[in-house]
């Protein structure tokens, strides 16, 4: 099953950025651990912190691949255009975030994307995206449709 993990902006400064708040570790460094834990998943992986790359790259993979995990970054709280996005395809979506955003500011406490993603994980650090993987690496058998 082909998952694209996205990444929206900031998230390439993870393991120096707020280190209290995003952990020490980069997604570089992490990336291949998923891989290991889930063989049976294809996972590509792309950031930007550019808004219309992100959308650019949904309407790519959003009728072909089994899944998206996608951390919009700031983006999940201001961005109708990338909510749009993720709407309008048929890949299913799963929101992610590394910290908890309830016990955040009350900005970032709403979620334009979240209404349109089959679920959201937060608060888990990067393990967060693990999380998402498991839900699916559990879509057995596989959807049809979707690139495998």
């Amino acid at each position: 099953m082909h998952i694209l993990i996205l990444n929206g902006p900031n998230l390439n400064l993870l393991g120096r950025r707020e280190p209290a708040v995003y952990g020490t570790r980069s997604f570089d460094d992490f990336l291949p651990e998923l891989r290991e834990a889930f063989p049976d998943l294809t996972l590509e992986y792309f950031q930007s912190n550019h808004e219309g790359e992100l959308i650019d790259k949904l309407h790519e993979v959003g009728f072909a691949y089994a899944g998206v995990v996608l951390n919009a970054g700031g983006y999940t709280h201001t961005s109708v255009a990338l909510a749009d996005a993720v709407a309008a395809i048929a890949t299913p979506v799963v929101e992610v975030h590394l910290s908890n955003l309830a016990a955040r500011e009350d900005f970032r406490k709403v979620s334009l994307i979240g209404r349109y993603c089959v679920g959201s994980v937060a608060g888990f650090k990067l393990e967060s995206y693990r999380l998402a993987l498991h839900y699916f690496q559990a879509l057995r058998p596989k959807r049809v449709g979707f690139k495998v």
